[in-house]
């Protein structure tokens, strides 16, 4: 088949070794507009070091951009981590259609962050699905699915380059097998079932410590690496990492104890040990080494403004 990958960063460069290792032959890549003061993006210099096409439009939105995708008259176009908006004359421009690759078990966590929210949420299985896209969004009949556990201590960064990463990397060959075999199915999504969440932005990730701690361990954990969970100390912000639920109470957001290598955190039923921590434009240290820096003690009260 002729193949074009619509993608970027990582799990897009991924998805097109995978293919370059086929028979299928790639004629195209597309991949987001190049940012000032950024790299490179991975799926680019992939591609131009095989001699592709790279194409990357500011928009899907016009004239241009649909007779662009019809130009590599494709038979199937592959979407890995897009997030541009993409009409649906471009999406049925290939003679099979566009397969799209997105991280949760739709239509479960529709959006854009679907990995942080389901462990923000306390939630204990996600996934994957290949899906048919539509100009919905995260919308479509689904090809196939990928069911993962979350771990107890899984983190966004964990949960996604240990299993959503490779396992969606497969699924996408595997999805493409089935659509060159005329054998990949189309199963409506029942929007009964929808969820969606926006981005996990730097607001949502500020630390009620007045929660239960299991709810403060599952915000850190669906914010880590980003965007950080964060709470305030003495007027600094700080993020946390690393953490464990403890044993201790107190008022929420009262430091119970501080060792060489933590400190614990009363929450609003039972308590956090928090292990690794980043002061605002610094780096990642342990929380024993950040409380000696800054003299914090027992007693003192995180998240106060």
């Amino acid at each position: 088949m002729r193949i074009v990958v619509h993608g970027q960063q990582a799990f897009g460069k991924a998805v097109l070794e995978r293919l370059l290792q086929g028979a299928d032959e790639v004629v195209g890549v597309f991949c987001a507009p190049d940012r000032a003061g950024r790299p490179t993006d991975p799926l680019k210099e992939l591609a131009l070091a095989k001699g592709l096409p790279v194409h990357q439009p500011e928009s899907w939105k016009t004239e241009e951009a649909l007779d662009l995708m019809r130009s590599f008259e494709a038979d199937l176009c592959v979407m890995a981590y897009v997030t541009l908006f993409v009409p649906q004359p471009v999406i049925d421009a290939p003679r099979l259609g566009t397969i799209q690759y997105h991280p949760s078990l739709l239509p479960r966590h529709r959006g854009p962050s679907s990995i942080n929210w389901p462990i923000i949420m306390g939630e204990t299985r996600t996934g994957l699905t290949i899906f048919w896209p539509d100009e919905g969004l995260d919308e479509g009949p689904i090809l196939l699915q990928k069911e993962v556990a979350i771990g107890p201590d899984d983190t966004l960064g964990s949960l996604y380059f240990n299993q959503l990463f490779p396992q969606g990397v497969a699924a996408m060959a595997e999805a493409i097998e089935l659509v060159r075999a005329g054998t990949a199915p189309r199963i409506a999504q029942d929007d009964s079932q929808a969820t969606y969440e926006s981005w996990c932005r730097k607001a949502d990730a500020e630390i009620d410590w007045k929660k239960p701690a299991a709810a403060v361990k599952n915000l850190i954990r669906g914010t880590d690496p980003q965007p950080g969970a964060w709470t305030m100390d003495a007027g600094n912000e700080l993020q946390i990492f690393d953490v464990a639920t403890a044993e201790g109470a107190g008022a929420p957001g009262r430091i119970l104890t501080v060792d060489q290598d933590s400190f614990i955190v009363a929450a609003g039923e039972g308590a956090i040990r928090v292990l690794r921590v980043r002061p605002k434009a610094g780096k990642k240290v342990s929380a024993g080494a950040y409380a000696k820096e800054v003299g914090l003690q027992q007693g003192a009260m995180l998240g106060a403004r």
